[in-house]
């Protein structure tokens, strides 16, 4: 009998690995078993020609701002594209984390391929950003996989960048966790602006200690499927978190976001806000749980999804979730959807601005509650440029 008859190549590539299907309620939007629709190997090596990788980096709207940069190319740390800090707040150590066994999908392959990460250890406060930059080249289709891990000590404050991007056909896993310890400070900021013929999956693991503060904020863009996992678990009292994200997405990219915010400890407050764009025939979908345990009185969470559809073709979907123990709490959610407002369209035609300029516009005002929680002006500047001039160029890349 031939055991792998029912499985798919992706599968077959994984060693027998089974990936998750909608009767998974919370894969019930993405079916990695046909969307991941050829086989993905792990563990390929491919060797980067530098001047690719200097290409490819200049695509990184935020290079300029970073003080540091830690740079993975094709899965592997790139000591000559790095810029590494002298010592001083931040300690970088070349380190793969242990991560227990798991039945999480995107967990468990990234247990199984991982093959390099760092450790980044913010000691005292610290200005300028620290960058994680992930570089795929063009090559065969395969799997890249990295974890990396974030301490920020007690009082402690620091910006983090990760950026995702590359060219050509692979599958990107990657793993992240990050504590903060007491009074510590962390402003995270993601962008995904892959390939895309790419497939990004993703999962962050965020605990917050005593009086911690949390400032989270991910673009998603550029690979045509993209599943991000977050667990943000708070282990003291006290602790506030923002986590914020938008979608630009355009043609037949998919995008979902699994969001868990666990309220362990009484007094914490916690805020989600996502602005999502989708064009063409383009899936959102963001599935957000807020779990207020038994001990954890006097919780204030509250939770808002919102998709700007930019044509009659594209969807989102929305799944909030409110997981209540506790009785002294104040939480709430909710999720809209719809399509440009032509009444402001309109207005701005009439003062002789261009469609896709009016667009842009809107669509730059629509995504700025979501940006307006990035605290670094710099950053924010930079992915509210991105988001001004999206609509535009992707047109231009379509023609």
């Amino acid at each position: 009998m031939n055991v792998a008859v029912n499985k798919t190549p992706a599968e077959l590539a994984y060693d027998g690995m089974l990936l998750p299907h909608p009767r998974l309620e919370d894969w019930k939007w993405t079916n990695l078993r046909t969307l991941i629709d050829r086989p993905y190997p792990p563990r390929i090596a491919v060797t980067a020609l530098p001047r690719d990788v200097e290409r490819l980096l200049k695509r990184d709207p935020l290079a300029m701002i970073a003080h540091a940069r830690i740079v993975f190319v094709n899965g592997l740390f790139d000591k000559a594209a790095s810029a590494l800090p002298a010592g001083g707040a931040v300690k970088v150590t070349q380190q793969l984390a242990p991560l227990d066994n798991t039945d999480e999908p995107v967990l468990e392959m990234n247990r199984a391929f991982a093959g390099e990460g760092v450790h980044i250890e913010i000691t005292s406060n610290i200005d300028a950003p620290v960058e994680i930059v992930h570089v795929a080249t063009d090559a065969e289709a395969r799997t890249i996989a990295t974890r990396h891990r974030i301490t920020i000590a007690d009082g402690a404050s620091a910006t983090v960048l990760e950026i995702h991007l590359g060219e050509g056909d692979y599958l990107t896993n990657s793993v992240i966790d990050v504590a903060l310890g007491a009074g510590a400070k962390l402003d995270r900021v993601k962008l995904e602006i892959e390939s895309r013929d790419a497939i990004h999956l993703a999962h962050a693991r965020i605990t917050l200690g005593r009086d911690a503060v949390l400032r989270d904020f991910t673009l998603t863009s550029g690979a045509r499927v993209n599943r991000q996992n977050a667990t943000v678990n708070f282990a003291g009292e006290k602790a506030d978190a923002k986590i914020a994200g938008s979608y630009l997405l355009s043609g037949k990219q998919h995008a979902d976001t699994r969001l868990v915010i666990d309220h362990q400890v009484p007094k914490c407050t916690s805020r989600e806000i996502f602005k999502c764009v989708m064009d063409e025939k383009a899936r959102g979908i963001f599935q957000g749980k807020v779990i207020v345990q038994r001990d954890a009185q006097k919780t204030d969470g509250k939770q808002s999804s919102h998709g700007l559809l930019l044509s009659e073709t594209a969807e989102f979907d929305a799944k909030p979730e409110l997981e209540i123990y506790a009785d002294d709490v104040v939480c709430g959610h909710g999720a809209t959807s719809g399509d440009i407002d032509h009444n402001h369209l309109f207005y701005l035609r009439s003062r002789g601005i261009p469609e896709p300029e009016a667009k842009s516009m809107l669509i730059a005002a629509f995504v700025g509650e979501a940006f307006d929680t990035i605290s670094h002006d710099d950053v924010r500047e930079q992915l509210t440029r991105f988001a001004e001039t999206w609509l535009v160029d992707h047109k231009e890349t379509v023609r």
